[in-house]
């Protein structure tokens, strides 16, 4: 593993106790009532949207970290395995599945090797973005690797110009601050709804990708 992506896995290790309030908007993640009711009524959209798709038969959730969408899989699933590579977030997602039947991996997901032909469906929730363009080769080989013939994704992320920050700067290496204080340089990238369908479709998906109605979160779904 690259120096890079080492400092993201330890970024997440250590935000993992306050990865919710971003979520939540709570703290100095708070936005002004507008916004803040924008984003709710987003959350609820891309919610929507997951029901809509309904990810049933055996899941494979990557990046699973606190259980937010975790939560939503199990109730359709008749199987889910939730990876992530930090073991605080995974303990924070065990704990919010309150004992649902979840088989927890940590490992690193640019590292680790999908059962073939094992899934029916594949999920992953604002990690996208946070993969680098020299992965993006092996990483969705290893989602193709991971489904069954017919096999789906369902992807949710970053909207590439959401109301409430400045113009997003593409794939730039972005520092990021904790509660704390201390700072961590991870990889971001803001796709469009037309990068990524291009993307995908020139990686043989059939994909579509939209913005929810208030421009905040960006919701994928692709066939194999």
């Amino acid at each position: 593993m690259d120096e890079f992506l080492a400092e993201q896995i330890a970024y997440y290790q250590a935000r993992a106790g306050e990865y919710d309030e971003w979520w939540l908007r709570r703290g100095r993640y708070a936005l002004p009532s507008d916004l803040e009711r924008a984003w709710f009524e987003d959350v609820a959209e891309a919610e929507a949207a997951l029901r809509s798709f309904a990810p049933t038969g055996w899941v494979l959730e990557l990046a699973c970290g606190t259980g937010l969408w975790t939560q939503h899989l199990v109730g359709y699933a008749d199987h889910v395995t939730a990876v992530d590579a930090s073991p605080e977030v995974i303990e924070l997602n065990r704990e919010r599945l309150g004992g649902a039947p979840v088989d927890h991996v940590v490992a690193d997901v640019f590292e680790w090797q999908p059962p073939a032909a094992s899934y029916d469906v594949a999920v992953f929730t604002y990690w996208l973005s946070h993969v680098p363009d020299n992965r993006l080769d092996a990483f969705w080989s290893n989602v193709r690797t991971a489904l069954r013939p017919g096999g789906r994704v369902f992807l949710v992320d970053s909207s590439p110009y959401p109301p409430d920050s400045a113009p997003p700067t593409g794939g730039r290496p972005q520092r990021r601050e904790l509660n704390d204080g201390r700072t961590f340089t991870i990889s971001k990238r803001y796709w469009t709804g037309p990068e990524l369908e291009a993307d995908l479709r020139r990686r043989g998906w059939d994909a579509t990708a939209r913005v929810t109605t208030n421009q905040m979160i960006l919701v994928a779904t692709a066939s194999a």
